[in-house]
C-alpha cells in the first residue's frame, strides 16, 4: 500500500512537541510492516540542510506568494523512509521556529505556508506531481496538513483516500475568513459545512470535514473530543462524523527511548539491573544542584509550561510535597507567568527545586532517566508521550485521568496492575493527595520496586500502532 505521510515537523530535525516524535517513528514502523511509505515535509532550514541525495521532481510557481517552488525527493539522515521536501525559500527559509518568529509571534503568512503543504499533498494524491509514484492513502497530521483533505475532495480525478490525525484539537489553524481567496478552493468550501468557523477559516476543520477517516492519538481522547468540555468548539463536527472517528494510541521508538542503550544517561540500566538508575538519579541531582539524597523522592516535569498541562496545580501543590521531603526538577518553556513562578520556586527552595527554562532533548533524557517519578497532571491530554517514556525508564508517571494518560497509566491502588499514580478532578487537593500517596509509596521500597517492574514491562511499541493504521488504511 502506497502511503504519503504529511506533516510540518519530524524528529530529530524539527521538533516542537510530540508530533515530531510520531513522524520520526510511525512512518518507519509502517515501512517495516510492508507499506510503501513516503514523507511530505515543508522545506524548513533544518530539514533541507540535513537532506541527502536531493533530486528535483518538479518546479512550479508562483504559488501562495512564493515565486518559485521546487519539490525534491531526498533521504533524511538515519531515516530509511524516502522524503519529498517542498523547497520554497520565500515561505520556509527563515530564522525562528516552524510556526513562530524568534519573538514568539506567529508568522503572518502561516496560511500560505501550510496551504502550500496541503496543496502539494492534494496534487500528489491526484497523480500530477511524480509520475513514478502516486499514493493510495494520504495521511495528514494535525492542522498544518488539514487542507490536504480539502484539496483532495475538490479534485474530481483523485482516487486516493485521506486519513486525518488530530494530535491536539486545541490548536486549530484559524485565519481570517477574508483570506479564503488565497487558498484556491471553490467558494462552497467557505461555509459552516466546510472550513468556516465563526467567520474564520479553520485548517483543522478542513481535515475534520473532508477526510475519509479521522483518528486521534488515543482511544479515550477520541471519545472526549465529542463533548463540549474537550471539543474546543468542534465537538459538534466530531459527533457529526462519529462513524469515521477512532483512536489509535501513540507508541515509543525503542531506538531512541531505551534506558539499556541510551547514551545520554549517566549509566545504563534495565528492569533486571536497576543500579544504573540510582547512578542516574545522583548525576541528575548533581547537575541541577539538588541535595544528594537518595531517599528523597525526585519528581520531574518535562513539558510546555501552560495551564493545559496543569502546571498551575503543581505550583499550588508544591509546598505540601516539599514539606513531605520531595524534590522537583522542571524543564520547559511557555507561559511567562508560569516560567516566572517556577523560577521563583527554585530560588525560594534551593537544593529542593531546580528549573531549566527551555527545551533540550538530551537533558530531557537525563531527567526522565534520573527521576523517580514524572508528572503529567494535564487538564486534557490527547495522548502524552512523556508518561510513556517514564514507564519505559521506570520513572513512575503521576497523571490526571484524561485522554491518553487514562489509556496508559494504571493507578497503584489498582493492585497487581498498577504502573503509576492517577487522579480525577483537576484540583489542588486532588493533586496534593496523589503526591502524598506517591511519596508514601516511595518510602515502601518493595512496593515501589514492584511498580517500577510493572511499568518497565509495558509494551507501547509502534509495531502495534502501525498494524492498526494499516487496517484503517484498508478500511478507507
Amino acid at each position: 500500500m502506497r502511503v504519503l505521510q504529511v506533516a510540518s515537523e519530524i524528529f530529530p530535525l524539527v521538533k516542537t512537541g510530540g508530533l515530531a516524535d510520531v513522524m520520526g517513528a510511525l512512518p518507519q514502523a509502517l515501512q517495516a510492516a510492508g507499506a510503501d511509505v513516503r514523507l511530505l515535509l515543508p522545506g524548513l532550514p533544518a530539514i533541507l540542510d540535513a537532506a541527502l541525495d536531493r533530486q528535483p521532481v518538479c518546479t512550479m510557481g508562483p504559488l501562495f506568494g512564493a515565486g518559485r517552488v521546487t519539490l525534491v525527493r531526498a533521504r533524511l539522515p538515519g531515516n530509511p523512509v524516502p522524503a519529498y521536501l517542498i523547497e520554497a525559500p520565500y515561505l520556509y527559509r527563515r530564522p525562528g521556529g516552524p510556526y513562530q518568529a524568534a519573538d514568539g509571534a506567529a508568522w503572518s503568512d502561516n496560511l500560505q505556508r501550510f496551504a502550500l503543504l496541503g496543496w502539494m499533498a492534494g496534487q500528489m494524491a491526484a497523480g500530477e506531481i511524480d509520475p513514478g509514484w502516486e499514493p493510495e492513502i494520504v495521511h495528514a497530521h494535525d492542522w498544518h496538513a488539514g487542507l490536504a483533505c480539502a484539496y483532495m475532495s475538490a479534485h474530481p480525478a483523485t482516487t486516493a483516500k485521506s486519513v486525518f490525525t488530530i494530535h491536539n484539537l486545541a490548536f486549530q489553524g484559524l485565519f481570517p475568513g477574508a483570506e479564503f481567496g488565497h487558498l484556491g478552493l471553490p467558494p462552497r468550501y467557505m461555509r459552516p459545512q466546510g472550513l468556516e468557523f465563526y467567520e474564520q477559516l479553520s485548517f483543522m476543520k478542513a481535515g475534520l470535514m473532508y477526510a475519509d477517516r479521522i483518528t486521534t492519538v488515543s482511544p479515550t481522547y477520541a471519545q472526549e473530543i465529542a463533548t463540549p468540555e474537550f471539543g474546543s468548539g468542534l465537538d459538534g463536527v466530531i459527533r457529526q462524523r462519529a462513524d469515521v472517528v477512532s483512536g489509535i494510541l501513540n507508541g515509543v521508538d525503542p531506538e531512541v527511548w531505551s534506558p539499556a542503550t541510551d547514551p545520554l544517561l549517566a549509566a545504563p540500566y534495565d528492569a533486571a539491573h536497576l543500579a544504573g538508575k540510582a547512578r542516574c538519579k545522583a548525576a541528575l541531582q548533581a547537575e541541577f544542584g539538588l541535595a544528594p539524597h537518595a531517599d528523597a523522592p525526585l519528581f520531574c516535569i518535562v513539558s510546555r509550561l501552560t495551564a493545559q498541562k496543569g502546571l498551575d496545580l503543581v505550583l499550588a501543590a508544591l509546598p505540601a510535597a516539599l514539606q513531605a521531603g520531595a524534590q522537583f526538577v522542571v524543564q520547559g518553556t511557555g507561559d511567562a507567568a508560569l516560567e516566572a513562578a517556577f523560577g521563583a520556586a527554585a530560588q525560594t527552595h534551593p537544593g529542593r527545586v531546580a528549573v531549566f527554562l527551555g527545551y533540550d532533548e538530551d537533558r530531557a533524557h537525563r531527567l526522565i532517566g534520573g527521576a523517580d517519578a514524572i508528572m503529567v497532571p494535564s487538564r486534557f491530554e490527547p495522548c502524552g508521550l512523556t508518561q510513556l517514556y517514564g514507564l519505559r525508564y521506570g520513572t513512575l508517571p503521576l497523571v490526571r485521568r484524561v485522554g491518553g494518560l487514562a489509556d496508559t497509566v494504571v493507578d497503584a491502588d489498582a493492585g497487581e496492575h498498577g504502573t503509576g499514580f492517577a487522579f480525577g478532578e483537576a484540583s489542588v487537593p486532588a493533586l496534593e493527595a496523589t503526591l502524598r500517596r506517591a511519596i508514601d509509596t516511595f518510602r515502601q521500597p518493595a512496593r515501589w520496586a514492584a511498580l517500577v517492574q510493572r511499568a518497565m514491562a509495558q509494551d507501547f511499541s509502534w509495531r502495534e500502532a502501525a498494524q492498526k493504521y494499516l487496517a484503517l488504511y484498508r478500511l478507507a
